[in-house]
């Protein structure tokens, strides 16, 4: 049976996280410059042989270049040794109807751990330029101190300033490949 490659089309996808700051409100960040491939045994999407996501840590924007410049530090992602976020995914399970779990293996900063993330399907269109794509949302979460992402201070009333949770949040629509 032929496979199916995928390509994410990047003016239509997104990819952020979310942290707590101060423990009282949530700052968002963005990869500006982000890659997904998959390719998949049909072209509905039922189940996946490979999914592949890299991120250029460098692209990083939470809309402040002073903490930017600190997250690509050593104190975060350390982008000067370690340029790149990876997920390859083992897994795509199909959990009931549209709702999927993606399972793999998330790289940050040199460390790798099993990871899941909850993925929605959209569905499947042709676009007016005859295009077929696919679209998904992506949530999940991590521990940034799992990762080495251990940075963090404390207030003088004793809140720390960086929460070990990170959400993250993907609006992902890949391209069928010709």
């Amino acid at each position: 049976m032929a496979t199916t490659k995928w390509a994410v089309d990047p003016m239509h996808s997104e990819v952020q996280f979310k942290v707590k700051h101060l423990m009282i409100t949530t700052v968002t960040g963005y990869f500006q410059s982000f890659h997904v491939e998959a390719e998949t045994e049909d072209d509905q999407f039922t189940s996946a042989n490979s999914v592949l996501f890299t991120a250029d840590v460098n692209s990083i924007n939470t809309n402040n270049e002073q903490r930017d410049t600190h997250l690509k530090s050593a104190d975060f992602f350390d982008a000067e040794n370690h340029g790149q976020v990876r997920f390859t995914a083992t897994n795509y399970e199909n959990v009931g109807g549209d709702e999927y779990q993606l399972h793999g293996d998330l790289t940050i900063k040199g460390t790798t751990k099993p990871v899941t993330v909850k993925v929605e399907f959209g569905g499947i269109v042709v676009d007016p330029y005859g295009q077929t794509k696919a679209g998904f949302t992506v949530t999940g979460k991590i521990s940034r101190k799992e990762f080495g992402l251990t940075w963090n201070a404390v207030t003088e009333a004793g809140s720390v300033v960086v929460s070990d949770e990170i959400k993250l949040q993907a609006e992902i629509q890949l391209v069928k490949q010709a």
